[in-house]
């Protein structure tokens, strides 16, 4: 039996993400990070500590320092051939990911992505972009796990997908209703031309939102048994609402518990973004209403 190796200290340096800044990759990462309204932690650890592995993310913040956009995407498989397919998806996310309207942001990794890979290549992926001056959340799923929320003012752990809600604040494309639900938010690289809806929830001071690949969902017990979103949510319910470090290393534990101390069989990667709703910069009432519209793509203006 593999048992999982002991991890080093976590250190204590947090890195901001500075204006028009684009980080992140491929590699093996334990670090924290801020921008502004949030305090994030990555974890992220290739298949038996290859220097490279199938799941890549990366941060940027705009130039008005208004919208920080998280990117996590899983290659399918592990190893090197992933690590090669996932440098091809890493510069096409570069290309991409100031796009303001992470519908199209989708559209275009998905059209370039299938057409830079062999066939049977694909990739999920879940897109975030956090907009400081209203506090809302926007994430388009790609076929990716779904992210777990903890909300504050509900004090309670549930899946964050587009049937969340906030007692109405929650926001939704209203063009998603007439997606042909078919060929919408596939996994990248499967079907072109597909189709990406997109979602919002107004996150409260505290919140956490935590994302993930399927290595965790995919951990297996000893008689087989995956754990799943619903095991995993269970195990986010036991954990201590505190940092977000201590959020993603308590979580690990309990997944690791769960495999009985084996190492995950697949490339694994934790992100934990906590909501500081600290300040952004100014921005008029009027501003903010016109950019939150281009961001969920109900203006092109």
């Amino acid at each position: 039996m593999t048992v999982a190796a002991t991890q080093p200290a976590a250190p204590q340096h947090i890195s901001e993400i500075h204006c028009m800044e684009i980080i992140g990759g491929n590699t093996y990462e334990r670090r924290a990070l801020a921008s502004p309204g949030l305090d994030i932690w990555v974890d992220s650890r290739p298949h038996q500590g290859d220097d490279g592995g199938g799941d890549i993310h990366y941060f940027s913040m705009c130039g008005a320092g208004y919208v920080t956009r998280l990117a996590l995407a899983d290659i399918a498989g592990h190893g090197r051939s992933a690590s090669d397919m996932a440098g091809t998806l890493r510069k096409l996310m570069r290309k991409h990911i100031n796009q303001l309207d992470q519908t199209r942001f989708a559209r275009e990794i998905n059209r370039e992505f299938g057409q830079a890979t062999s066939a049977g290549r694909f990739a999920t992926a879940v897109l975030a972009t956090y907009f400081a001056p209203t506090d809302n959340l926007i994430v388009v799923n790609a076929g990716h796990p779904r992210p777990l929320w903890y909300s504050t003012r509900r004090d309670e752990w549930q899946l964050l997908d587009d049937s969340a809600h906030d007692d109405g604040e929650s926001i939704r494309e209203e063009k998603a209703r007439y997606h042909f639900k078919a060929v919408a938010n596939l996994p990248l690289g499967i079907i072109e031309p597909t189709d990406y809806s997109q979602f919002a929830v107004k996150l409260e001071r505290g919140d956490l939102v935590i994302l993930y690949t399927d290595a965790l969902i995919e951990a297996c017990d000893s008689a087989g048994t995956q754990l799943g979103e619903v095991g995993l949510l269970d195990r986010a319910r036991t954990v201590q609402v505190t940092e977000p470090q201590e959020v993603a290393e308590h979580l690990l534990q309990a997944v690791d518990a769960w495999r009985g101390g084996v190492s995950a069989a697949d490339d694994q990667t934790l992100i934990v973004l906590h909501h500081n709703a600290g300040d952004p910069p100014k921005m008029t009432l009027t501003q903010a209403i016109r950019t939150l519209a281009k961001m969920i793509g109900l203006s092109r203006v």
